[in-house]
């Protein structure tokens, strides 16, 4: 499983090259969020590719 963080949306602008790294080589996944809620998530490629295969 992966490690699941929240970050949000002025923090994830600040650290977007960070965000970006752990997601592609740690695996992370985070759920940025406005305003204590989360509105989305950055995924690892074969996460989202997978998730795309599920939908058809």
């Amino acid at each position: 499983m992966t490690d699941l963080n929240e970050i949000s949306v002025a923090d994830l602008r600040k650290n977007l090259a960070q965000v970006l790294n752990d997601t592609a080589v740690q695996g992370k996944t985070f759920y940025v969020t406005r305003n204590g809620r989360r509105i989305a998530a950055v995924v690892p490629v074969p996460l989202a590719e997978q998730h795309e295969q599920a939908r058809g």
